[in-house]
């Protein structure tokens, strides 16, 4: 096999970006931030347009977790850059659970101020 097949086949990207709206004013837990990010999408179904929602667990830690705590309220517009993480848990009754979440690496405030 050639060397350049083989170094690609190493090569992987964990990366997201969404823009969208915050859904509740966020939440500080100790040394991280944590918010809920919906964006939209509209689709054709039938003759008529139907509106979906998808939401994101979005953490972000230091500075950037200071700054969203300062300036976002639920409603802003945001931009965020990160990459997706899974964790594996156990419920009560010792079920495995899995939870999905953005680490966010850059947070930009889009829009006007939230009152």
């Amino acid at each position: 096999m050639p060397l350049f097949f083989e170094q690609e086949k190493k090569m992987s990207v964990n990366k997201v970006i969404l823009v969208g709206n915050l859904g509740a004013d966020p939440e500080a837990r100790g040394a991280v931030t944590k918010i809920r990010l919906a964006t939209a999408e509209r689709r054709k179904q039938g003759d008529s347009w139907v509106d979906h929602t998808e939401w994101h667990s979005v953490a972000c830690f230091g500075k950037t977790a200071e700054n969203v705590m300062k300036f976002c309220k639920k409603g802003k517009q945001i931009y965020v850059e990160g990459k997706i993480r899974t964790s594996k848990y156990q419920d009560r009754d010792g079920n495995d659970k899995y939870s999905t979440e953005v680490i966010a690496d850059q947070i930009r405030f889009l829009g006007g101020r939230v009152d």
